[in-house]
């Protein structure tokens, strides 16, 4: 019986998989063309299985040599002699299984650097279509003998291009880093000095074609998984809703998507609705694992990365979506941010959640918190009574923090409702930020605990003309949601606010429970 995966290749006899084949023939298409290539992706977002299916694929017509830096050895970057050597050990061991007796002519001892190995190629690829993959380039980034191959690389395209000798048909190079800037990287980091007549701002890689493939998962190419899921199983689920909901928590990106997955299947009794991918977000959100244990230290060591998640997450600032700007760029590479409508945003709302905790926990750690509140005391029967929750926060708000400045309340006042929030619902319930609401001077938080579903817009005091249009935004929002109840938070920063009594004000045949914390 198959399974759904999150270590390690996918292999379709053994797990679920989604139907990529639409993405494998856009890429197949680069390697008809003889374009050189790297696939830049986030750590866990489907590369190495991408590159196993590509490489069967492409078997049926090229001669394609696979390999990996993952596990390489050291000597095979400490000397151009032995990465010579040692490529052409992984090459002859990629071949050996499928083209036994092409394999036995890639070694040659005599080959100790780059010019010989660029003639030994040249023998080797000629008359020939070889196709060179190599995964988890990462792994020689800081390596200058790394960069030394690439420029090899790099002539042999030129020259094959001119008409002058034979080279890969192809190369595919495969990591989270953009080896384009990888001599420039070095350079800045004092682990590659230029060398005479060398320019330093020549890439080894510049020939590299664009690679616009998206490698994220649509809703359509979820479906297919769960079809052969469903197929075995015959749950009952809506293939469809269920994909567009998964969707929605991970906006494709692959491991989360196969980890939600995963754990319905094996952790949430298999309930295939709604309310299971929720409970399996939750299990996600608390679980440790490689991808957002990276998360936290790369917040923690990059202070720039960090208040740009910051200001864009909690403060709603917009920030222009530029990879010429190295802080967007280094997120992008991580695979945190995404183009929206030119605006950096969060890739995904799983990573907003736990971006969030980030904070939220950080915060707690350097600002007095609002204690006291049980979770008994807004929980009756099963059911979570969220009017009583904000007016119990609007009360230890005022005696907490009525005598802060208002820079302080300002960049604190979200962060300290949502960690006050936050053990309130945990084990039942999870909450999540609208991306698409969220600015500078409103952030809509959508709770969802058990069966109900709470909205809540929190906002900054701007006068009584403003308070009245935030009626209207959070109206149209709960119209968006199909509810007929909705919350509004305001922070009032005034110096001297006007005294207000929380309670709900109607609507028609709508109600919102506004209160004021001053």
């Amino acid at each position: 019986m198959r399974r759904f995966t999150t270590t390690g290749s996918c292999v379709a006899t053994k797990h679920y998989m989604v139907d990529t084949s639409g993405k494998l023939d856009k890429i197949k298409a680069l390697v008809d063309d003889e374009l050189y290539f790297t696939i830049t992706r986030a750590r866990q977002y489907g590369k190495t299985t991408t590159l196993a299916l590509l490489s069967k694929e492409l078997r049926k017509e090229y001669i394609c040599i696979s390999m990996s830096f993952e596990n390489a050895g050291q000597i095979m970057f400490e000397s151009v002699e032995g990465f010579c050597q040692t490529f052409l050990w992984h090459a002859e061991k990629s071949l050996r299984r499928f083209y036994p007796e092409e394999s036995k002519i890639w070694q040659d001892e005599s080959v100790v650097d780059f010019n010989l190995l660029g003639e030994h190629l040249t023998r080797l690829c000629k008359c020939k279509k070889v196709v060179l993959i190599i995964d988890e380039i990462d792994r020689a980034s800081n390596y200058r003998v790394f960069v030394m191959f690439l420029s090899m690389l790099r002539d042999k395209y030129l020259d094959r291009n001119l008409g002058e000798g034979a080279t890969f048909h192809s190369v595919i190079l495969s990591g989270v880093m953009d080896v384009k800037n990888l001599k420039t990287k070095m350079i800045v980091e004092g682990t590659y000095k230029i060398a005479n007549g060398e320019g330093p701002g020549t890439s080894p890689w510049n020939i590299a074609a664009d690679f616009d493939v998206d490698m994220s998962f649509h809703p359509s190419e979820i479906a297919t998984m769960l079809k052969q899921y469903e197929e075995d199983h015959k749950t009952g689920m809506d293939v469809i809703a269920i994909s567009e909901e998964i969707y929605k928590y991970t906006s494709g990106y692959p491991f989360m998507v196969s980890r939600i997955c995963q754990h319905i299947d094996n952790k949430c009794n298999k309930d295939w609705t709604m309310g299971g991918i929720q409970a399996a977000v939750k299990i996600i959100l608390e679980e440790k694992n490689t991808l957002f244990s990276d998360m936290s230290k790369n917040l923690e060591n990059h202070a720039d990365l960090r208040e740009l998640v910051r200001k864009v997450l909690i403060d709603g600032v917009a920030a222009k979506f530029t990879t010429d700007d190295v802080c967007v760029d280094f997120g992008v590479m991580f695979g945190y941010f995404k183009n929206v409508g030119g605006q950096v945003a969060i890739s995904n709302r799983i990573f907003e959640l736990r971006m969030s905790n980030y904070f939220i926990l950080r915060d707690v750690r350097t600002t007095k918190q609002i204690t006291g509140v049980l979770k008994e005391d807004v929980v009756s029967m099963g059911k979570f009574d969220m009017a009583l929750c904000l007016e119990k926060f609007a009360t230890h708000y005022h005696r907490l923090f009525s005598h802060k400045d208002v820079a302080f309340l300002e960049q604190h006042g979200r962060l300290l409702f949502l960690s006050y929030l936050q053990p309130l619902i945990n084990g039942t319930g999870f909450y999540h930020i609208e991306s698409e609401t969220r600015n500078t001077r409103r952030m809509d938080v959508v709770v969802d605990y058990g069966n109900d579903q709470f909205i809540i817009e929190l906002k900054r005091w701007y006068g009584e003309s403003a308070h009245n249009k935030a009626y209207e935004q959070l109206l149209g929002y709960m119209d968006a949601k199909n509810v007929s109840e909705g919350y509004l938070l305001t922070f009032d920063f005034s110096k001297k606010p006007k005294p207000h009594k929380p309670g709900w004000v109607e609507f028609g045949s709508k109600r919102i429970y506004d209160v004021i914390v001053r």
